[in-house]
């Protein structure tokens, strides 16, 4: 080997030399890290956070019924557009909306001014039409009495024929003079009747007992037959109107009994079908089924869920307190054998009396906590381990 091939060595080991002295470096900060925190594989100890105050329950199958949920509107059952059965110009407006009214009383007044005078008119037709009808029966009556003196002079031989037709011909004059004004006076009558009623509808009263829910006029405005004025409730009793799917057109009968839930006013009761009405809507496929209900706070226009029982299944459920919502996502915290808290993330389904249906994300048998979740963590333990 010559004195250059010797030195090209040389320089190759050097240039060589300094990439194993980084690992052995890198090595070296390695174990001084890990020196720190040494994990072996029987060293699986994780410190958590230890959960108290909540209770845990065991889940199970439930049997349930089986439903379909209808949504629908509150109406009254009994609802009048209350109009006027003449035009004329509103002199008092009695009522607003709110107000409770009695059936029969007074709502509003139509200027009644010339149908007084009518009245008057018809009044005064009538008192002639009497006046002759006693004037009349008096000349009836003599008619009568004259007729029978003449018929005994007649027997007696003082008259004649003749003058014993004539007689008889005034008397049935007379007769039909008294039938004549009698229907004159029957007409008379009719004409003050008439008069009198058309004065009653310039007092509008209510059809009905119940609440004034909506007024259409105000006082100085034109009352039109047959334009509604006012509109009263029977607030005595109420139905909701519900769309029902035409696959239990077949199973739902009148009288069969329902739970009807009313959000707006918090309140579930029981409601039972009066009237299913056969038309199928053919854009939808549903019918429309009115469900009878009663209580407090109830009136027109609120939002009803009608729930509709047609069988049995299994269900498990969960305590509605049970349930925590995170953002959008739902689940409830699980505990394990070895008391362990994690959060499992459910699918729910419908709501029985407090408990919501568990579709997936538990099984039979799993425990949860059921009050004092606000008190859980997920990855926490239960104080006493299994409990």
């Amino acid at each position: 080997m010559n004195a250059t091939t010797a030195e090209h060595g040389r320089q190759k080991h050097k240039r060589w030399h300094p990439l194993p002295l980084f690992f052995l470096i890198m090595a070296a900060a390695l174990s001084l890290i890990g020196c720190g925190d040494k994990v072996t594989p029987g060293n699986t100890q994780v410190k958590r956070q230890t959960i108290s105050g909540v209770s845990i329950a065991t889940l199970a199958p439930t049997p349930v019924d089986e439903f379909t949920e209808a949504t629908g509107t509150v109406k009254a059952a009994n609802t009048s557009n209350v109009a006027s059965r003449m035009m004329g110009t509103v002199t008092s407006l009695l009522v607003r909306e709110g107000d409770t009214v009695e059936k029969g009383q007074l709502l509003l007044t139509i200027d009644d001014r010339d149908v007084v005078q009518k009245v008057r008119a018809a009044e005064a037709g009538h008192q002639e039409a009497i006046k002759a009808q006693e004037s009349a029966k008096q000349n009836r009556e003599l008619t009568d009495i004259t007729y029978r003196r003449y018929k005994t002079m007649y027997e007696e031989k003082a008259i004649s024929r003749q003058e014993m037709d004539q007689f008889e011909t005034q008397k049935k004059m007379a007769a039909l003079e008294y039938e004549r004004v009698q229907e004159m006076v029957n007409r008379a009558s009719a004409g003050l009747s008439e008069a009198k009623i058309y004065l009653d509808f310039t007092r509008v009263t209510s059809p009905l007992k119940g609440l004034v829910t909506e007024k259409k006029i105000e006082a100085g405005s034109m009352a039109v037959p047959g334009m509604p004025l006012l509109t009263v409730e029977n607030t005595a009793a109420y139905h909701a109107e519900i769309t029902v799917d035409e696959s239990l057109s077949g199973y739902l009968r009148a009288g069969m009994p329902v739970m009807v839930s009313i959000e707006a006013i918090n309140r579930r009761l029981t409601g039972k079908i009066t009237e299913i009405l056969p038309a199928v809507d053919p854009q939808s496929r549903s019918f429309t089924v009115k469900v009878s209900v009663s209580g407090p706070g109830l009136r027109s226009g609120l939002y009803a869920k009608v729930r509709i029982a047609h069988g049995k299944k299994e269900a498990i459920l969960a305590p509605k307190a049970a349930i925590v919502e995170k953002g959008q996502l739902t689940g409830v915290y699980a505990v394990d054998g070895q008391g362990i808290v994690t959060y499992r993330l459910v699918r729910t389904g419908k709501e029985y009396d407090g408990n919501w249906e568990i579709l997936s994300g538990l099984k039979p048998n799993d425990r949860i906590i059921v009050q004092g979740v606000e008190k859980a963590v997920d990855g926490g333990i239960m104080e006493n381990g299994k409990k």
